[in-house]
């Protein structure tokens, strides 16, 4: 019975550090759907989980003292019921990767179908973004400008990036946003993003580029329409 209640409340412990560790709200499309992917592998894996370690828990207690074990005795019916519900618990985890993975603001592959042959992306803002040992460059094309080591965004609009590198490979990584995509030599990759949240995030190279990979980073500001458009503005008039 000690027992028993002991492990139930293990059990409560695990489910309620579970909801604590649920994440705080995204602050970009890329990012919540990352997040809802990763919640619903959870609310899968926990029941699991728990009931493979009670099972364990219970069969050390129960046959702790068996000194005389006899054969396992062969049960059809629990055979094919655990098989099916592995096979459904893999096909709900497929799917749910598929549909995340099919999504154009987390594959570039989507992305850049979807920007060569939809309407919805005809309005998007456009950043090129070079990669360089070691250092980041992106240009507002429309605009005429230039940044080093600092992307401005609009919230709440969608942004396409087209990647190049001048030399090796590089990756741009934007861990609050949900976007990273590797940038290969002699290609233009493409990536995009939804931010929601104004504010400043920080940027990465997730490629091991050479001795002064650790310090390829740069600033993300998130700006609201009006914040961003004077900024284009302040930048426009410096540049001319």
């Amino acid at each position: 019975m000690r027992l028993r209640r002991r492990v139930i409340q293990a059990g409560l412990v695990v489910v309620g550090l579970s909801l604590l560790a649920a994440p705080a709200t995204a602050q970009s499309v890329n990012r919540a759907a990352i997040d809802e992917l990763n919640a619903q592998l959870l609310y899968v894996a926990l029941p699991l989980t728990l009931f493979v370690e009670l099972t364990l828990v219970y069969v050390i207690y129960r046959f702790r003292n068996n000194d005389d074990p006899k054969p396992t005795v062969d049960d059809p019916a629990l055979e094919v019921t655990w098989t099916a519900a592995t096979g459904a618990i893999l096909v709900f985890v497929g799917v749910s990767a598929f549909v995340v993975m099919a999504n154009p603001y987390i594959t570039p592959a989507a992305a850049e179908t979807s920007a060569d042959g939809g309407d919805a992306f005809t309005n998007d803002t456009e950043i090129d973004v070079l990669a360089y040992q070691w250092g980041w460059e992106f240009s507002y094309g429309e605009a005429n400008i230039t940044t080093e080591e600092r992307l401005v965004l609009p919230a709440d609009q969608n942004v396409t990036f087209r990647l190049q590198t001048t030399d090796v490979i590089h990756a741009i990584y934007i861990p609050q946003l949900g976007v990273k995509q590797d940038i290969f030599p002699g290609r233009t990759m493409t990536a995009r993003t939804h931010a929601t949240e104004p504010g400043e995030y920080r940027l990465y190279c997730a490629e091991m580029c050479g001795a002064g990979h650790s310090k390829m980073n740069a600033t993300v500001v998130v700006k609201n329409q009006s914040a961003y458009d004077t900024w284009m503005e302040n930048q426009t008039a410096a540049a001319g």
